[in-house]
């Protein structure tokens, strides 16, 4: 699998220091209140109180078995909070957070359809789009990778003509997917689900382990303490086309050399700048230092770790 000249040239331009953007469904999430930090803490594996104003974090939101309900970037801006999380766990995030406002000073406010979203990779700082973001009031959750930007939607023609006049590329569907998993992002429904136990996305900053107690606390400080996951999302390098082939990522067993149950792929695409096939997959612990070989369907696969570019 590879991309077409077309795609290949805008994912080139991109690569190579400019700038690409790509409109999704987004959930953003407002909270405030005196009690918002102690309810909060309760719900959520970051350290809240942490949290100063300006600032922003990784985090997410698991049920009482440890089990992902949604990742979550968080912003504090003064006494209010947000949350920006996929479209896919909008709801859920907004349900399990409006619970609380029966029980004490504590507000909810689910902001998503009042935005439009850009996912944007790229220098943000370097081209002043960080800027513009007091201009067109918006909000953005910057990232190593891609970066989340939401503007209102009354603004939004005008910021996107900004994005296009500074030489931004609008990303299909195909780049986004590339560069998305080049950039070891995980995405719900695909790389991870209501299966997917927290410390399994191995998402560095996402969980603090001396902040007390929370819902699913006890599961995740456990598997921490034991040392170990009993499997994680890493990256994978294959010898070959697409393992998919024939039916979905998640469908394709990951074997070890000797036949073993090793995991399984859940996202594929082809990286140009490595010039190979490369894969998301949750890994077996035993399976998963960098440079082990595994069997697919119908290739080798080299454990890497994530990103695959930095």
């Amino acid at each position: 699998m590879t991309l077409s000249d077309e795609l290949k040239t805008a994912y080139d331009s991109i690569r190579n220091g400019g700038i690409g953007f790509y409109e999704q469904d987004r959930g953003l999430i407002a909270v405030w209140g005196k009690e918002a930090i102690q309810f909060l803490d309760g719900l959520i594996t970051n350290d809240m109180k942490t949290l100063a104003d300006g600032q922003q974090m990784l985090a997410a939101f698991p049920n009482a078995q440890g089990r992902l309900l949604a990742v979550v970037r968080v912003s504090r801006q003064g006494d209010r909070f947000l949350f920006e999380t996929e479209g896919a766990t909008r709801e859920k995030l907004f349900q399990n957070l409006f619970r609380f406002t029966y029980a004490g000073d504590f507000f909810v406010e689910d902001l998503s359809l009042k935005f439009q979203s850009f996912e944007i990779f790229g220098d943000l700082m370097g081209l002043g789009i960080a800027q513009d973001l007091a201009k067109f009031e918006g909000v953005g959750f910057l990232g190593t990778g891609l970066s989340t930007v939401l503007i209102p939607l009354e603004s939004a023609d005008a910021f996107r003509e900004t994005l296009i006049d500074k030489g931004g590329i609008v990303m299909s569907d195909g780049t986004y997917e590339t560069i998305r998993v080049e950039t070891g992002d995980p995405k719900f429904g695909v790389d991870m689900d209501e299966t997917t136990i927290v410390p399994e996305l191995g998402l560095e900053g996402l969980i603090s382990y001396t902040k007390g107690c929370y819902i699913g606390q006890e599961i995740i400080a456990r598997i921490h303490f034991r040392g170990h996951v009993a499997k994680k999302l890493t990256g994978l390098i294959l010898s070959g086309p697409t393992a998919a082939a024939g039916g979905s990522p998640s469908e394709v067993e990951l074997l070890s050399t000797d036949g073993k149950n090793a995991g399984r792929l859940t996202s594929v695409t082809y990286s140009p700048k490595l010039g190979r096939n490369i894969a998301l997959a949750f890994v077996r612990y035993d399976f998963l230092e960098p440079g082990t070989e595994l069997l697919t369907g119908n290739a080798m696969a080299t454990v890497t770790s994530l990103p695959f570019i930095s």
